[in-house]
């Protein structure tokens, strides 16, 4: 479930950047203004007339800002999966607390954004001109006509290579493990993509993505699962579904913003579904703890 692996150095440089990214600088991380991009709360009140102290509280030390979603997640994982209370409670302080709001947990996705950015691009592409002309904008028209899968690893070698950072490694696994989920989906055919089916991958690569870094930050290896094999196929599964019904209502809220969606747009439009995404979940989150 998710990634806590280290890595041990870049895999290599990627000199093919699809024209669609160049708002990005390399690194994850968008250098222009998320303009396509939600913001946190409602537009800020005018100034007062007097000076006042609004200083924010102080944030809560780096080592602690994920006790609280630690521990209860703990709680969740050593129930095997009934006390779905515990369970909202982590995701909405993981949310609130450890990440600081929304839209801060939607920029520490760096790697995944550019990544949910480049797959997102391709499949408008395949979707638009066939799986042929997609993949010869990125210099991989070798892929065509291969399986679904190989030419999903082969993608996955152009958009996200073995080595880097942690960050880059959840990227990396989140999109390894989508491929696994194409033939369940039924996906075999890129020529013959539909636009749900494209919005399918991108959903679960975006779930797969925010799973593996909820899991990395709140540490994993520290969290016991249950033994009973089935109880922690639970406890993984409930986490799963909880996440892709977060980036499943972001995206249904901004289908308006899909069909018009353009090519330079891409980068802000996934910044703006992972920050939804994490407001849902923060919603649910806290509906759990009332019910």
């Amino acid at each position: 479930m998710g990634t806590s692996n280290s890595y041990g150095g870049p895999g290599g440089g990627n000199p093919l950047v699809p024209s669609w990214l160049e708002g990005d600088d390399g690194n994850g991380e968008n250098v222009g203004p998320d303009v396509g991009a939600p913001q946190d709360g409602a537009t800020p009140p005018k100034a007062p007339d007097a000076p006042q102290d609004r200083r924010l509280p102080e944030p809560p030390p780096l080592k602690d800002r994920f006790t609280a979603a630690r521990g209860n997640f703990s709680r969740f994982a050593g129930s095997g999966g009934s006390d779905r209370a515990s369970l909202g409670r982590a995701l909405s302080q993981y949310v609130s607390r450890s990440a600081g709001g929304s839209r801060q947990a939607a920029q520490r996705m760096g790697s995944s954004r550019r990544v949910g950015a480049q797959l997102f691009g391709f499949l408008s592409d395949a979707q638009a001109r066939g799986a042929r002309e997609a993949l010869r904008a990125l210099n991989l028209e070798s892929l065509a006509g291969r399986p679904i899968d190989q030419i999903f690893i082969g993608l996955a070698d152009y958009i996200c290579p073995e080595g880097g950072t942690v960050d880059e490694g959840v990227a990396r696994d989140a999109f390894i493990e989508t491929i696994a989920d194409l033939a369940s989906l039924g996906i075999t055919d890129l020529d013959s993509l539909t636009a749900a089916q494209m919005q399918t991958v991108f959903e679960l690569y975006a779930t797969h993505a925010i799973e593996a870094r909820i899991c990395n930050d709140i540490g994993m290896k520290a969290v016991t699962l249950p033994t009973d094999v089935r109880a922690a196929e639970r406890v993984q599964a409930q986490l799963h579904d909880f996440v892709r019904r977060g980036v499943s209502d972001a995206l249904n809220m901004a289908r308006t913003a899909l069909q018009t969606l353009t090519p330079n747009r891409v980068l802000a439009f996934v910044t703006g579904i992972y920050q939804s995404a994490f407001e849902v979940l923060q919603v649910l989150g806290q509906a759990e703890v009332v019910k």
